[in-house]
């Protein structure tokens, strides 16, 4: 047996486990509510003069939000092992930049949201892609070096945007906010069924899933604070943000955050 503080240094990225789950699913939710809370309600990007101006809302609030996500994925990926506090914080803090670049992909530089989403969906395959080049796969369970750290937080960065700008497309070409939230969870559930009834790549599940529930939160979370005339619930942004991040906090609590199972940590012991 190896030492144990050789097997935490493998196992960086959280067991894919219902608890996993159920705090990505709520974190992408806040992700779209807090960084409506900065672009939106703080920086006042509510006009159609502020979305079409490069230094919009969207902008500013997407350099903060970046900056905040590099400085805590490089702490992500010096430290030595697993921190569950530190890689929800790095998760929110990628689904809430996400908001603010995909909405200024979407508005601001004028692609609407169907090129928006055409383009993030390229910048994740080939994230994806390059990935795959580099290191031979992009299973998620053998994370465990910095270059594949790397690769995986650009992936979901990435997919994350590409969530928002597809959550938006599809509520706003007519299901609403509700209906979009209704087609992303059976689109889930339908992942779910191929999961369990299937040989599928658990890979290629794994991506689709993560993928898909942060269209799903941006959906909840955009009915949750959208005015009433545009089929939203029109509670309070920063109200809602601070509820889901308490919600978030108790999961991380009540639910036992553990390390993956890591190729190479199997292959140690």
């Amino acid at each position: 047996m190896v030492r144990n503080d050789i097997q935490d240094t493998l196992s960086k990225v959280p067991a894919i486990t219902l608890g996993f789950w159920l705090i990505k699913i709520l974190a992408t939710t806040l992700g779209e509510t807090a960084g409506d809370t900065l672009s939106m309600t703080w920086l006042g990007e509510t006009t159609p003069h502020a979305t079409q101006s490069w230094l919009s809302g969207y902008l500013i609030g997407t350099a903060v939000l970046g900056l905040i996500l590099a400085v805590l994925v490089w702490i992500q990926i010096k430290t030595s092992r697993f921190n569950p506090w530190l890689y929800w914080a790095t998760i929110i803090a990628s689904t809430t930049a996400g908001t603010t670049l995909a909405d200024f992909a979407d508005r601001s530089l004028g692609i609407g949201y169907s090129g928006g989403s055409l383009l993030l969906l390229a910048c994740v395959l080939i994230s994806l892609f390059t990935w795959h080049r580099s290191l031979g796969t992009v299973d998620v369970n053998t994370v465990t070096s910095p270059k594949a750290e790397t690769f995986y937080w650009i992936t979901i960065t990435f997919s994350q945007t590409l969530g928002t700008a597809l959550g938006d497309w599809v509520a706003d070409s007519g299901p609403g906010y509700a209906g979009g939230a209704l087609i992303f969870g059976a689109a889930l559930m339908l992942l779910v069924m191929l999961y369990y009834a299937t040989g599928v790549s658990r890979v290629a599940l794994f991506w689709g899933a993560f993928i898909l529930t942060r269209p799903l939160g941006a959906t909840v979370g955009d009915f949750l604070d959208k005015p009433v005339a545009k089929g939203g619930l029109e509670f309070s942004r920063p109200l809602a943000s601070a509820v889901l991040a308490v919600a978030i906090i108790v999961l991380v609590l009540v639910i036992p955050q553990r390390a993956g199972q890591h190729a190479g940590k199997a292959a140690a012991t």
